[in-house]
C-alpha cells in the first residue's frame, strides 16, 4: 500500500513541526502550511489523503480554507479534521455544520492524534470503496442497457432482471456475498450480445437456423469478454448458463437440473419473465398474470422447481408486481 499523505495547516511553528514529527514517525508523508492560503498553494502540487487544520490563523482561517477545499470537485472527498485550542461549543458546531469529519481540541496526546487520523483515513477508504463499487456497477448497467437497446428491449431491462433475480434469491435464503455476485451476473447476463449483428437482433421475421446459431453464441462470447477481470469472475456462471434448461434442452452446454449453477437458474426465470412482459418487434407483451402462469407451466421442464417456488412466494407477497410497476408501464 502506498504511503498516505497528510497536510497539516497550523500557524504555530513549534506545534506544526511537532505534529509533523509525530505523524511522520507513524509512517505518514506529512506536508505543512502556516495558513489556509499557503495550504491551497501546496495543494496545487499535492493531493493529501487527509487535512488537519487549525481554525484561528492569519491571512486565511480554517473555516475559509475548508470552504475553499470543498468548493473544488477534486478535493471534496478529502477528510478534513479541525484542530484548535478553542473548545467552545459554538466552534465545534460551526465545524460540524460545515461538514468537517472531526474536531480535535489542543492540547492532545500523540495517541489521541494518531487514533483520530487513522480512524478518519480508514473511514475514507471504506467510503471510497463503496463509491467505487457503486460507480462500477452503474457503468456496467449503462453498458449492459446499451447492448439491450440493440435488442429492442424497453429501457430498464437490466435493472428489472437484477431486481427480480435478487428478490428470488432472497426468497431462497441467499444473503451477503452471494447476492453481490448475483447482482453482477444479472447485470451482465447478455453482454455477449454486443457481437450479434443488428440485423438479427431487430429482425421481425422468423429467425433462420444460421441466425439461431449466432444468437446461441452470446453466452460463450460474454464469458470470454470478462474472464480475465478478477472482480467479475463470479458472474461467469450466470453469463454462460442463463439459457440452460432444467430438462437439459438449453444452450450452450446442454446442462440439466442441478448441473446448472443456481445463480444461472435464478436469472433464467427473471430474464424470461421480463422478456415475456416486454414488447418485442415480433410480438406484444404478455400481462404480468399471463407471464406468471407461463413460468408455472414450465416448472420442471424449462425452470428449476426450487426457483419457481421462490418466484411464487415473491409473487404472492407482491414483490414481483412492485418491481414491474416501479420500473416500467405494465400492459
Amino acid at each position: 500500500m502506498s504511503q498516505e499523505t497528510l497536510l497539516v495547516v497550523e500557524d504555530n511553528h513549534a506545534l506544526r513541526e511537532g505534529l509533523r514529527e509525530m505523524l511522520g514517525l507513524e509512517g505518514f508523508m506529512v506536508y505543512t502550511a502556516a495558513n489556509g492560503r499557503e495550504a491551497l498553494e501546496k495543494m496545487k502540487t499535492i493531493n493529501p489523503d487527509l487535512i488537519l487544520s487549525d481554525i484561528s490563523m492569519p491571512e486565511m482561517d480554517g473555516y475559509t480554507f475548508f470552504r475553499s477545499v470543498r468548493n473544488r470537485p477534486e478535493w471534496v472527498m478529502i477528510p478534513f479534521v479541525f484542530l484548535t485550542a478553542r473548545g467552545e461549543k459554538e466552534d465545534i458546531l460551526t465545524g460540524k455544520d460545515l461538514g468537517a469529519e472531526d474536531y480535535l481540541v489542543k492540547p492532545l496526546t500523540r495517541e489521541e492524534l494518531v487514533t483520530a487520523v487513522r480512524a478518519r483515513l480508514a473511514r475514507s477508504r471504506q467510503l471510497h470503496m463503496a463509491q467505487l463499487q457503486q460507480s462500477y456497477e452503474t457503468s456496467l448497467s449503462v453498458l449492459a442497457n446499451a447492448i439491450e437497446i440493440r435488442d429492442h428491449y424497453t429501457r430498464g431491462h437490466v435493472e428489472r432482471v437484477m431486481a427480480y433475480s435478487l428478490a428470488l434469491a432472497e426468497h431462497i435464503g441467499w444473503q451477503g456475498k452471494l447476492l453481490e455476485q448475483l447482482r453482477f451476473g444479472a447485470i451482465l447476463h447478455d453482454i455477449g450480445k454486443i457481437h450479434i449483428r443488428e440485423a438479427i437482433l431487430s429482425k421481425i421475421k422468423p429467425l433462420t437456423r444460421d441466425d439461431w446459431v449466432e444468437i446461441q453464441k452470446h453466452p460463450i462470447t460474454g464469458t470470454e469478454m470478462i474472464r480475465d477481470i478478477p472482480y467479475l469472475v463470479a458472474a461467469i456462471p450466470v453469463i454462460r448458463h442463463h439459457h440452460e434448461r432444467w430438462d437439459g434442452q438449453g444452450y450452450p452446454d446442454g446442462l440439466a437440473a442441478e448441473e446448472i449453477p443456481l445463480a444461472a437458474r435464478i436469472v433464467a426465470v427473471a430474464d424470461s419473465f421480463d422478456a415475456m412482459t416486454t414488447s418485442r418487434p415480433y410480438r406484444s407483451a404478455k400481462t404480468l398474470e399471463d407471464a406468471y402462469e407461463e413460468i408455472l407451466r414450465n416448472i420442471g421442464s424449462q425452470y428449476d422447481p426450487v426457483v419457481v417456488e421462490a418466484f411464487k412466494k415473491a409473487w404472492v407477497e407482491k414483490f414481483i408486481q412492485a418491481i414491474a410497476f416501479e420500473q416500467k408501464t405494465i400492459p
